[in-house]
Parts: structure tokens; C-alpha cells; sequence
């Protein structure tokens, strides 16, 4: 178990382009003790100890022990889990999902969304971007916002079904439900209610009745621990 632990830290140290030292800085450990848990001596170290690398990485401790080498399950199932409920949910209101959506096609790097959901009946798309853990907030705002104006722009250019209708274009958010993410959403509650001003229960009628239209502003929803649903996420600034 050690050793295919210290081989899935080190893939997932190099997945994130980190390196040992980089790896042991935010860890709050020294670079010799990373390298002996890659080497697979790691069978002394605490859970404490692993929950802290695998946060390092990006990655819940329990996400991260399933995505070892040896298990049975995807080193993203966590993600993945959250991508499903959402397109099962969209599925109910007519959108057509779009998973792991390029937007750069023409790049050889090409940016992607993690869930395109499209409407074209009702000229409508949402950017869906889902998170499990968070590392730049500002970076993931940024990011968003570039998407969706990358999106516009590839559907605009597209040929019209319907003379003079535009498309409404939306992004979303879901997060994964856990105690750090909610301490995070309270402290920064104001900026969070300012980039996401869409009533949530809004967003949860459009994704699943094909008559409810999408909200006026971009949205952010709960995803359950499990990943098998959404919820409303009432964030209220100053809460």
C-alpha cells in the first residue's frame, strides 16, 4: 500500500507540475521526506500527513486513495461523479451535454469545459465548471469568464436557425460539498454573491424543466458529498 501510495503522489505531484521541493513547501514537510514517500517508505506516515500531500496535489484524501495505482476506479472519479449528476439532471430539461467540451479547438492545448450544456430549441448554453477543491479562486473566476466569452463567440459565428435571435450564454458552478469549501464560501461570501447574483433555485428549475428558462445571471450550486446530486447553494453576503 505504500508503495503504490508514493507512486500516485508522485504522478499526482507530476500531473500538477510540481516539483519535490514544491511539493514539500506547501506540504509544510522537507523535500528528503517526499522523496521516500515516492520511493514507497512512506508506511509510518500519518493519515494527517496524507491528507495534507494529497490537498498539496489538488485532491480530496479519500479521491486521492482511490486514484492509486491498484484501484479499481478512475484517479478523477470524484470529478466525474459530479459531471453525471449534473447531465443526468440536464438530461430532464431537454439540454444536450457536452462533457469535457474543447473551446480552442485549433490548439494544440485546447482549453475545455467541463460540462457544455446546450438548448437550441430556446437558443440557450451554460458553461459548467465543477470543483472539487479549490487552489486560485481569481484564477477559476478569470477562467470562467473567458470561457463563456469563447463559447458566445463560437456559437454566434455558427449559422443562424432563427433570424435576429441571439443565444443566452451562462456560467456555473458546482461545488463539492465539504467543510473547507463551505468555510471557504462563508469567509468569502460577498465576492462569491457578487460573481454568482443567479438564484440558485432558478438554476435548479432551468437545468431540469424544459420550460423554465435560464436565469438572468450565472449560478452556483452544492454538489452532495457523493456526488450523486445538486442542491441550492443561499449564499448571502456577510453570512
Amino acid at each position: 500500500m505504500a508503495a503504490r501510495l508514493g507512486v500516485g503522489l508522485r504522478d499526482a505531484r507530476l500531473a500538477t507540475h510540481l516539483t519535490q521541493s514544491q511539493l514539500a513547501d506547501r506540504a509544510g514537510v522537507s523535500q528528503t521526506w517526499v522523496s521516500l514517500i515516492e520511493g514507497g517508505q512512506g508506511h509510518a506516515a500519518s493519515i494527517e500527513t496524507w491528507s495534507v500531500l494529497a490537498a498539496s496535489v489538488g485532491e480530496q484524501f479519500v479521491g486521492f486513495l482511490e486514484g492509486i495505482p491498484g484501484s479499481e476506479r478512475p484517479r478523477d472519479m470524484e470529478h466525474l461523479r459530479r459531471q453525471n449528476a449534473l447531465i443526468e439532471i440536464a438530461q430532464r430539461g431537454g439540454w444536450t451535454a457536452l462533457p469535457e467540451l474543447a473551446i480552442d479547438p485549433s490548439s494544440a492545448r485546447s482549453r475545455s469545459v467541463d460540462v457544455g450544456l446546450v438548448r437550441p430549441a430556446r437558443r440557450e448554453a451554460v458553461v459548467s465548471e465543477i470543483w472539487d477543491w479549490f487552489e486560485d479562486v481569481g484564477a477559476g473566476f478569470r477562467s470562467l469568464d473567458a470561457k463563456v466569452a469563447t463559447l458566445t463567440a463560437r456559437l454566434l459565428a455558427g449559422p443562424p436557425t432563427t433570424p435576429d435571435v441571439t443565444w443566452t450564454i451562462r456560467g456555473l458552478y458546482v461545488i463539492r460539498d465539504t467543510r473547507r469549501n463551505r468555510e471557504l464560501v462563508r469567509e468569502l461570501s460577498a465576492l462569491f454573491a457578487a460573481r454568482f447574483p443567479g438564484f440558485s433555485s432558478e438554476w435548479l428549475a432551468a437545468l431540469a424543466d424544459p420550460a423554465a428558462p435560464i436565469p438572468g445571471a450565472d449560478g452556483f450550486l452544492w454538489s452532495t458529498a457523493d456526488g450523486a446530486s445538486l442542491r441550492a447553494a443561499r449564499i448571502r453576503a456577510g453570512s
